[in-house]
């Protein structure tokens, strides 16, 4: 593949990616299907009561994360072997994320699963977490490697990142409540911005 090529390949997957991700958080945050390991017998009726939407929002959600892993993979053929690597590594990691939400969709029929759910989603959300840790990361790499203001905006996208991922640790035993998970998605979102930008950039220059 030429680099003209990868380019932009790379351009497509990082926008089409922002747009499955913004596409699956407009559900997930006002349907309240957060589904917060807190509570799980509430995420279990959440699912319960609203599968079709559930089953939608993780589609899309599959999707970016697909995105974004291939993006990543397409980013280290360009050399840019760090970034890409980290990048393709968060999306493995919100996959998996994705994995554990999908076997909770299957657990709703059971109201008396909340145990094993309570599991499940716990894993799912520190999973998630990692996953933005690893977001933060490849966009500090990433950002080493552009000029000027668009570095400056890489690394503040990357702080608003980092307090997302810190948030839960502030949290001890308790866990992040709903709004606390809502504020995270808010601060992700300079993230996603700033790949949809790049992302841009990269099609242009192709």
């Amino acid at each position: 593949m030429t680099d003209q090529k990868s380019r932009s390949l790379t351009g497509v997957l990082l926008l089409a990616s922002l747009v499955a991700m913004v596409a699956a958080a407009a559900i997930v945050v006002p349907s309240g299907l957060t589904l917060n390991p807190a509570d799980p017998a509430a995420a279990l009726a959440a699912v319960r009561e609203r599968t079709g939407l559930h089953l939608t929002e993780l589609a899309l959600d599959v999707l970016g994360w697909l995105g974004l892993t291939a993006a990543g993979l397409a980013m280290a053929v360009r050399r840019a072997v760090m970034a890409g690597g980290l990048l393709a590594a968060a999306g493995l990691a919100g996959l998996l994320h994705d994995a554990g939400n999908l076997a909770v969709t299957q657990l709703a029929a059971d109201p008396a699963a909340v145990t094993v759910a309570s599991a499940v989603l716990l894993t799912a959300k520190w999973m998630v977490n990692l996953a933005g840790l690893l977001w933060v990361a490849a966009t500090v790499a990433a950002a080493a490697g552009v000029p000027g203001r668009l570095r400056t905006a890489g690394l503040v996208a990357a702080l608003s990142g980092l307090v997302a991922v810190a948030l839960p640790w502030t949290t001890g035993t308790d866990g992040p409540t709903a709004a606390m998970e809502q504020l995270g998605y808010a601060l992700h979102l300079p993230i996603m911005v700033w790949y949809g930008i790049l992302g841009r950039r990269f099609l242009r220059s192709s």
